[in-house]
């Protein structure tokens, strides 16, 4: 890997950039160091060595994926797959490519396969990356290696809870409020022919987040990737409560807690006695708002419902359960994977008792519908109503988008 890291740098310093001996000594012991075993790795380490302006990113970006991937066809021996490339193009990102396309070729010593190499460079610039297309692909048709990939990328969420005011006051710098205590104190510190003000304002703090994750058989296929969703919030914050039910209710915030994820999935697995079970959504719900929800639900909590609605409990005790809980938080945002198909209805039972107290119903199959949480729960208007249960239409709509 050494000659080829060598002859990337020379690449580059025929593409325009300024990549002296120095940087590449660097770029080989960055190599030594972090090692070859991740593609991502590699490029930010690449990045952070040999791009110095702005400008030169893009050039970067074009030279490294093109590269390394006529390295890796070469070394398969296979040509690449199509790819469905638009006819134009604009001006400047062709100019990019004849840039890197020269500077390849010269690389490889044969100038007149310049037009070949700006093909590739414009199908690798242009083709969407591995990522692009994971985060769009549904949990349930990914292999093992690509829910691996996933695992890493929802390691990095982080849920943008906005701070609620509370009624404390803390000490501020500049003049907001005056503190008649703090005041008081400094006044008797001495004789002062001046009374200094002290000053504070508003405490703001984030509001506790509640999770309720259905662990049955029919979301066997969710609820891993849940996990480490679960996993990666509740070791950015604090105040969050994460509970699994299936045929009972199970309190698993301690066991997350731990930082590695492998270790704290094996507790939660250990802590946890109901997988791939029935539903028994009344129950948990009456079981919550009884043992738990005077202790976690204070302070404007959200509640975050993860569940697909298909509820084996008799009656209506669903709707008083759930009506109880509406009004014990701020708000209730439910995440159901049955909204990632077009023809979606609300016809179970338990879909049709819980709609009417949620403030905002969800798709939850892969990686953007949980940025899309993201976004509502980091909106300050996320209190409102996000859809209409009396209108067929948005029930389409929703499920499309």
């Amino acid at each position: 890997m050494i000659d080829a890291v060598v002859r990337f740098a020379r690449v580059l310093r025929r593409a325009g950039l300024p990549v002296g001996t120095g940087r590449v000594m660097d770029a080989l012991q960055a190599v030594s160091l972090c090692g070859f075993d991740r593609r991502d790795d590699v490029y930010w380490t690449f990045a952070s060595l040999f791009v110095s302006r702005r400008e030169h990113f893009e050039v970067f970006d074009a030279a490294f994926r093109a590269f390394w991937r006529a390295r890796e066809e070469s070394a398969a021996r296979r040509p690449a797959p199509p790819m469905v490339v638009p006819d134009a193009i604009p001006e400047d990102e062709s100019l990019l490519q004849r840039r890197v396309a020269e500077a390849l070729a010269l690389e490889s010593g044969d100038i007149e396969e310049v037009p070949a190499l700006m093909r590739t460079v414009r199908e690798t610039v242009l083709a969407p990356s591995a990522s692009e297309s994971l985060r769009k692909r549904d949990f349930a048709a990914m292999s093992l290696a690509e829910l691996q990939e996933v695992r890493e990328l929802m390691a990095r969420m982080r849920l943008p809870i906005p701070p609620v005011r509370t009624r404390r006051f803390e000490t501020a710098g500049t003049r907001a409020r005056v503190d008649p205590r703090a005041t008081l104190r400094a006044s008797l510190r001495g004789p002062r022919e001046l009374i200094p003000l002290r000053w504070c304002r508003p405490r703001e703090r984030h509001s506790p987040l509640v999770v309720l994750c259905d662990i049955s058989g029919s979301m066997q296929n969710y609820t891993r990737m849940f996990l480490h969703f679960l996993h990666a919030i509740t070791n950015d914050r604090d105040r969050v409560h994460v509970f699994l039910f299936g045929t009972r209710l199970t309190n698993i915030t301690r066991q997350l807690r731990h930082r590695d994820a492998d270790i704290a999935l094996g507790a939660v697995t250990h802590a946890v006695a109901d997988w791939s079970g029935g539903t028994r959504i009344a129950s948990s719900l009456e079981e919550f708002n009884w043992r738990w929800a005077r202790r976690v639900l204070g302070q404007n909590a959200t509640v975050l419902l993860i569940t697909d609605g298909l509820d084996r409990d008799p009656g209506d005790t669903l709707a008083r359960e759930a009506e109880r809980l509406r009004k014990s938080c701020r708000s209730i945002v439910w995440l159901n994977p049955l909204l990632r198909f077009d023809a979606f209805e609300p016809k179970a039972a338990g879909i049709r008792l819980l709609l009417p107290f949620v403030d905002h119903f969800l798709p939850a199959h892969n990686v953007d519908s949980l940025a899309d949480l993201m976004q509502v729960i980091g909106s300050h208007r996320h209190a409102a109503p996000s859809f209409d249960i009396r209108s067929q239409p948005r029930w389409k709509s929703r499920a499309s988008s």
